[in-house]
């Protein structure tokens, strides 16, 4: 049974801000630039009430130049309401109808977590209850991925002229790539992707989706080469709305169990570095174990770790 004494609605506007942002989470420090810059939306941001007290939120994330929403990455319920997984199955019945497009599949669910979720009993509960809410409402666990961030006075090794480095020439060289790259990928994403689509397909959605919104130079591309000028990999550094990011980064399949990953991520680092910036973002699967352990020789700290959920 249903609590019947709930108010479900989206917010008014920017003037019911501080009322959406009276639970906690790591995100609430943006969504005033988000409501500014049109990334999110008072008809996609949606609260529960009991009387005048917050007891569940959600919003939606989008670009500002889309009419439907690209993700759901902020979903919270107030963990002291015994009923808190039914406020939050109820409200996201009520709030998935009215903001997302009829007939289509729902948007991943992506949040931000503790990097010892796992082991502390108070982050675990928080976790579980928002997923057990989104389960009953279809949703499943797609992937757990590492979030990472370099700060700057970390040492970043010097080239060990084993590759050179050079930016990308067009979109077709790095599609060519990143094609190649596709071929035994353990990124979840790409893995799935290519259950639905060939290996260059899966790259030019990747592209079209998030590389070519980059506002961020294209001459941070590069691409890694032996001294002949055959490319044994890229790495896209890039910045995105909020950080300095890499994007993606990729070692071909013939250069693979080298150690040429080192090399390329440090170039990223260094592009990355020189302009200046507080903080380099990058995240990549839990399961992805070499690409995890070349972040950490890299100095990469581990600060938090992302669950992505989705629909069939």
């Amino acid at each position: 049974m249903y609590p019947n004494d709930l108010i479900m609605r989206p917010i008014t506007g920017r003037e019911e801000l501080d009322l959406f942002s009276r639970l906690p989470y790591t995100l609430n420090e943006e969504l005033a630039d988000d409501l500014d810059t049109g990334r999110r939306r008072p008809p996609w941001m949606w609260v529960a009430l009991r009387g005048d007290r917050l007891v569940a939120r959600a919003a939606w994330w989008g670009r500002p130049d889309e009419e439907s929403p690209s993700f759901l990455d902020v979903f919270d319920v107030d963990d002291a309401e015994p009923d808190r997984v039914d406020i939050g199955v109820r409200l996201l019945r009520t709030a998935m109808p009215e903001t997302l497009r009829a007939g289509t599949t729902p948007p991943e669910y992506m949040r931000f977590i503790p990097p010892d979720w796992h082991e502390d009993a108070a982050s675990r509960g928080v976790v579980e209850d928002r997923m057990a809410a989104l389960e009953k409402v279809g949703a499943r666990l797609f992937v757990e991925r590492l979030r990472l961030v370099w700060r700057p006075g970390t040492p970043v090794p010097e080239p060990d002229g084993r590759l050179e480095f050079r930016p990308v020439r067009d979109t077709e060289e790095i599609l060519d790539l990143m094609t190649l790259t596709m071929d035994g990928t353990l990124d979840a994403h790409g893995r799935d992707d290519l259950t639905r689509f060939s290996a260059r397909e899966a790259a030019v959605r990747h592209h079209d989706d998030e590389l070519a919104h980059y506002t961020s130079p294209r001459e941070w591309w590069r691409i890694a080469t032996l001294s002949g000028g055959e490319p044994v990999g890229f790495v896209i550094a890039a910045r995105n709305d909020y950080n300095p990011i890499i994007a993606y980064i990729g070692v071909l399949p013939a250069h693979r169990g080298n150690g040429y990953v080192d090399g390329i991520l440090a170039e990223g680092t260094r592009v990355l570095a020189g302009q200046d910036v507080p903080r380099i973002r990058a995240a990549t699967d839990v399961g992805n174990v070499p690409m995890a352990k070349a972040f950490q020789r890299a100095g990469y700290a581990n600060d938090e770790r992302q669950i992505t959920m989705t629909w069939s």
